[in-house]
């Protein structure tokens, strides 16, 4: 017995002595962290987000996978830790999603990344000036409108919510259609009725390019759908801080604001730049964003962060 107490007692020690001095098994342990994984629905904004976290964590030594998932599928990825980490948690937009995922502790929400957006239907201007400024407003233009309201990809929150609207009849728009398709598709149809003149209702938010390349109004009415103002959240799967407390650390760090974002999509957007190059251009022109980023946060290997990453500038 007493051997068998030395043994185990031997092995205790060997373990704790491996792990604080970074031996072989704490490597293998942060192996497990060395990729992190995000996911983006296929918006202009959460590429943007996205991007500024892959061009961080890959300064810090990590290696960043960014699948294109809807947003369902990524809650179920959360929550079977097939994705590590989502920066578009919109809400009220996707209260769903919270009830469903977050407040029963299947995905956890990390941090608030963004705040003071807007989510809901649009109409452009010439269209408000005819008289069309509430939801309540939509159903008497209905032929004008040809009974369709434009959403973007299918699954998503937003898209739900209309649905919701039609299939109860809200605001007179049982006989109403949703049109799906990609935030780039839904944008295009914009445009093309924007330069005839043709009556349009749409999904819009901020931030995005949309909001200055089309002379819009959003609608008041539907707040029981999408609320007025709103906030973005950073959720992650469960115990991934706990697990990656550098990493996890950083994405709680990344905090973003509505004029960073739309002047980082309107140079991916108008101007045709790519995406990395935009968020690195944006960087490197506000290089003090990386102090709050970064604080209490180390490279991979322990090193300096801030240098690390300005050196990738």
């Amino acid at each position: 017995m007493t051997q068998l107490f030395t043994v185990r007692h031997a092995s205790t020690l060997l373990l704790a002595g491996a792990l604080a001095l970074g031996g072989p098994l704490a490597r293998a342990e942060d192996e497990a962290c060395g990729t992190v994984k995000l996911a983006d629905p296929g918006w202009t904004d959460i590429a943007v987000t996205n991007g500024i976290a892959a061009f961080l964590l890959e300064g810090l030594g990590y290696q960043v996978k960014i699948d294109t998932l809807s947003v369902p599928i990524t809650y179920g990825g959360l929550r079977d830790g097939q994705v590590d980490a989502f920066l578009g948690n919109w809400m009220p937009a996707q209260q769903g999603f919270y009830d469903q995922f977050i407040a029963s502790k299947q995905v956890t929400q990390l941090a608030k990344n963004l705040q003071g957006t807007e989510f809901t239907l649009a109409v452009p201007t010439y269209v408000w000036n005819a008289g069309v400024k509430t939801f309540a407003d939509l159903d008497p233009h209905a032929e004008q409108f040809n009974r369709k309201v434009y959403g973007i990809g299918s699954g998503a929150p937003a898209n739900q919510s209309i649905q919701k609207m039609i299939s109860g009849d809200e605001f007179g728009l049982g006989d109403w259609k949703l049109v799906e398709s990609s935030e780039q598709a839904m944008l295009a149809e914009v445009g093309r009725a924007v330069k005839r003149q043709r009556w349009v209702v749409f999904l819009g938010w901020t931030p995005h390019p949309m909001n200055v390349k089309y002379d819009m109004k959003y609608l008041t009415g539907g707040e029981k759908y999408f609320g007025s103002t709103g906030s973005v959240f950073t959720v992650t799967r469960n115990g991934y801080a706990e697990q990656c407390p550098n990493s996890g650390k950083l994405l709680a760090n990344l905090s973003f604001d509505l004029k960073m974002e739309n002047a980082i999509m309107a140079e991916v957007l108008e101007k045709n730049v790519k995406n990395p190059d935009a968020v690195k251009a944006w960087i490197k022109a506000n290089p003090q964003s990386l102090d709050t980023w970064l604080q209490g946060v180390k490279t991979r290997d322990g090193g300096d962060a801030l240098a690390a990453v300005k050196a990738k500038l």
